[in-house]
């Protein structure tokens, strides 16, 4: 075996007692052993001891993106009993289902499917998925649409950490957030097309209230979630936009949102799926500039 990849919290004992410590934050983690590999989980134990080892936390991603199809590609076999996620490399909507799926650990599980949204082929709408939107998922002999409900599917239907709390009142939150989205998303819009960032700092308000919810973690159920994935690749898009066109920093003055930033960018699982700031920015200046 090359390479392990494990997607579970799995505590690992290392020979020699010596071997270096590791960081206190991390979302994968490569080197070579030269002494055998211990894995405890309940009663299980397994010993391995692989050439190199590649340890990759909470499902974090290496894998090779395939190219976007567009309208002169062969559709891919359909209905066939591999799951597939069709996303746009560029759709925020898109983007949440496909963290989800890096979080989880499911590259091997789920096929990644990217479309040309500028040149999308006929097949998608004729075949797939009629909406002719991104994404959607195959999975059983199905196919689902919407971003909110899709990472809710991913998390409910497949292997891998939970992204949803078991605490009521998290789980009460979290429902709040999700509903609280699309006021948010208005709010920061409507500033792109007016003169005064008014309605944005309204928004950046009530997410860094938002943050400020639960103490035992940076985000907003405190530990990792469904609703960071809701919201990250929004703000991710908002952040570049408003302080190169509006001179308006959304960390100044929002701590709990400074260091949400901060820790969103220490998963792999989301980073791999991140857009160049620059690319982003251009794109939103062809879209809302050349409204106003």
């Amino acid at each position: 075996m090359a390479a392990l990849s494990i997607g579970y919290q799995i505590h690992f004992h290392f020979n020699p007692p010596n071997f270096p410590p590791l960081p206190t934050k991390f979302s994968s983690l490569s080197f070579t052993a030269k002494h055998p590999l211990r894995c405890h989980h309940i009663g299980c134990p397994k010993i391995y001891a692989p050439p190199a080892v590649s340890v990759m936390a909470f499902g974090s991603s290496r894998e090779v993106l395939p190219p976007a199809l567009d309208s002169s590609s062969e559709p891919p076999v359909i209905f066939d009993g591999t799951p597939k996620l069709y996303i746009s490399y560029s759709c925020p909507y898109a983007q949440r289902t496909w963290i989800a799926r890096n979080y989880k650990g499911l590259q091997e599980k789920i096929k990644l499917v990217p479309i040309d949204l500028k040149n999308r082929p006929d097949w998608y709408k004729e075949k797939v998925y009629p909406a002719n939107k991104v994404p959607s998922l195959e999975h059983n002999n199905e196919v689902k649409g919407e971003s909110m409900d899709l990472i809710r599917y991913i998390d409910s239907n497949f292997e891998g950490p939970s992204l949803f709390p078991d605490d009521p009142s998290k789980r009460e939150f979290a429902e709040e957030m999700f509903s609280h989205f699309d006021s948010f998303y208005k709010a920061v819009i409507s500033s792109f097309k007016e003169d005064t960032v008014n309605d944005a700092i309204t928004a950046f308000d009530s997410i860094e209230t938002a943050l400020s919810k639960f103490v035992d973690g940076p985000f907003f159920l405190g530990t990792f979630s469904l609703v960071d994935i809701a919201y990250a690749p929004f703000i991710e898009r908002f952040q570049p936009f408003l302080l190169d066109v509006k001179n308006f920093d959304i960390t100044t003055g929002r701590t709990k949102l400074a260091a949400w930033i901060e820790e969103m960018n220490q998963i792999e699982a989301y980073t791999v799926t991140k857009r160049d700031p620059k690319e982003l920015l251009e794109s939103y200046k062809k879209r809302f500039l050349s409204q106003v």
